[in-house]
């Protein structure tokens, strides 16, 4: 891995390019009030600086605690990604392959699996191809949920219960979207470093990257003060869920859905995909990032990422959305624009949705 001076040299003169950016809060506050949410934030990235961010609504649904810009959001299964970028460094460092297999990583659990998940590729898994199922079996479920051991622990006995049962598809054939899978990818990366998944994304990710308000599972949880609260239901009146076991899914998919930071580091965390995408990035070499972001030629998924096609973005947008079932939130990326735009909230549900692609929409019309 580099860190090369010439693009840390670019990158600090673009961003003393930006002056403060735009509070979009009273914008955002219109279009929580139409979809009646708890809360909503939004962000947006342009030539390597933050140009516009806002947050409005209460931290829970009918109280008076506001949220700030400081808030920390859920980010479901925008975590993936995350986790494929640290998969990446360690693939340059050699301690993994694209085409190591489960097999190679876990031999002492292949004699309990049907063949067909031994041969089973990082890669594929990372595509949503290895087969791995949409949905857990109910019995691992409930294992997962009462959360018995570390998180590493509980990971391990959730894929050891996966791969006791044969694949849902067969592995190579099908696209199959699955947090089970990349439960997997987490168990082998801390197989093969002995550390767990949480430190790995803190220390390779988030730290070098100043990703100060990044941590696990629902913030509110986190021990860093008043956050915003998840909220159950997918239309209105939604309900608040308290701090607790029932906030967040258990730590046994983290690897797929456990992430939650601030909006502006949500931000920051996409742009420097769109920087890595556009050859000036740092913590992984230009092959990786685009590793991450070109998917198989039979499908529009890459590794955490949905290809779409943009006018904004003048061709292939990078995009992913997520939710735990209490919050939603979605980042867009538009790389040869040099541009991103992020948006959450407190909830899920159609309105949750409709109102963050609304926030996204406002933030590219405008900047």
């Amino acid at each position: 891995m580099k860190c090369r001076a010439s693009a840390i040299l670019l990158l600090a003169t673009v961003l003393r390019l930006h002056g403060e950016p735009v509070d979009v809060s009273a914008r955002l506050e219109r279009l929580r009030v139409e979809r009646q949410l708890p809360a909503l934030a939004a962000a947006a990235y342009d030539e390597g600086g933050l140009v516009a961010i806002g947050a409005t609504g209460r931290r829970r649904a009918r109280s008076n605690d506001v949220v700030t810009l400081d808030d920390r959001w859920q980010l479901g299964s925008c975590t993936k990604s995350m986790t494929a970028a640290v998969v990446a460094m360690l693939v340059e460092e050699k301690r993994l392959r694209w085409e190591t297999t489960i097999a190679e990583v876990f031999p002492e659990l292949a004699p309990e699996m049907p063949h067909a998940w031994c041969e089973v590729t990082l890669e594929q898994l990372l595509h949503h191809r290895g087969g791995a199922p949409h949905e857990p079996p109910d019995d691992l479920w409930k294992t997962a949920c009462a959360r018995l051991g570390t998180p590493t622990e509980q990971r391990l006995a959730f894929v050891r219960g996966i791969l006791a049962r044969p694949p849902e598809k067969p592995p190579g054939t099908h696209f199959l979207y699955s947090d089970a899978g990349y439960a997997i990818v987490g168990a082998m990366m801390e197989q093969v470093t002995g550390q767990p998944w949480e430190d790995l994304l803190r220390t390779r990710l988030f730290e070098p990257l100043g990703l100060k308000s990044a941590g696990f599972g629902e913030p509110a949880g986190a021990g860093a003060g008043s956050e915003p609260w998840g909220h159950k239901g997918t239309s209105p009146p939604y309900q608040p869920v308290p701090p607790g076991p029932l906030a967040d899914n258990p730590p046994a998919i983290a690897p797929a859905a456990a992430v939650h930071m601030s909006i502006a580091d949500f931000a920051r965390y996409a742009a420097w995909h769109v920087e890595g995408e556009r050859g000036w990035g740092t913590l992984l070499e230009p092959e990786s990032f685009a590793k991450l972001h070109t998917p198989p030629e039979e499908q529009r998924y890459a590794m955490g990422w949905a290809l779409v096609r943009r006018k904004w973005a003048a061709g292939n947008a990078l995009m992913h959305n997520g939710e735990n079932t209490m919050f939603y939130a979605v980042m867009w990326l538009g790389p040869s624009q040099d541009t991103c735009f992020v948006a959450a909230c407190n909830c899920d549900g159609p309105g949750a949705e409709e109102a963050c692609n609304d926030a996204i929409a406002m933030l590219i019309n405008s900047f």
